[in-house]
């Protein structure tokens, strides 16, 4: 069965940091390009970052390119999402998914050929 389960969100003031895990079960993540999206309360959601499967490749959503940094451990099925110099406008549910077509369209047309997990709240208030 497959299976992505987000964790490492919570409450964190502005400026400060978290990361975000991505636990894949079920199948090898190594074989495919994950991606991270957010959704914040009555707005659509958005992509955040990408990584390809094949050279690791990675991509950025304008809104947090330089503060947020993506990365993948293949040997633990596992997808990261580093949050630096958090904004209170990074306040949204975080999700990862897996099979996106990983490359700077993804973050117009957030196509997801695989599934996504639960997500996690993210919280940047003071």
């Amino acid at each position: 069965q497959v299976q992505l389960v987000e964790s490492g969100g919570g409450l964190v003031q502005p400026g400060g940091s978290l990361r975000l895990s991505c636990a894949a079960s079920g199948f090898t993540l190594a074989y495919y390009a994950m991606g991270w999206f957010r959704q914040a309360p009555g707005k659509e959601r958005e992509g955040i970052s990408c990584i390809s499967s094949s050279d690791r490749s990675t991509y950025y959503a304008d809104s947090v390119k330089g503060r947020f940094t993506i990365s993948r451990d293949n040997a633990k099925n596992t997808v990261y999402l580093q949050m630096n110099s958090l904004k209170p406008e990074d306040t949204a549910v975080y999700y990862c998914a897996t099979d996106v077509p990983c490359r700077n369209s993804w973050f117009s047309n957030l196509a997801i050929f695989g599934s996504w997990g639960q997500g996690t709240q993210v919280t940047v208030s003071s």
